[in-house]
C-alpha cells in the first residue's frame, strides 16, 4: 500500500515563504509533486528519469521564456 500524502518526506523551495509553491517528495522510484497550499489536493507522479530530465532542463534555461 502506498504511503498517505502526509507521510511523504515533502520538500519545498527555501524561497517559498508560505506562498503558492509546489512541494516534491521521493516515493520509491518515483517523484510526487503537489501544491503546498492544498496538501490534500491532487498530485502528479513522475519517474525519477522524467524528474531529472525536467530539473536538467530548468538548469539549462529551457523554460526561461515561459
Amino acid at each position: 500500500m502506498p504511503p498517505m500524502l502526509g507521510e511523504l518526506n515533502w520538500h519545498v523551495a527555501a524561497m517559498c515563504n508560505g506562498g503558492a509553491c509546489i512541494r516534491v517528495a521521493p516515493q520509491g522510484d518515483q517523484v510526487v509533486i503537489g501544491d503546498s497550499k492544498n496538501p490534500d489536493g491532487p498530485i502528479l507522479t513522475y519517474s525519477r528519469t522524467e524528474w531529472h530530465a525536467f530539473v536538467d532542463g530548468v538548469r539549462q534555461g529551457d523554460f526561461d521564456n515561459v
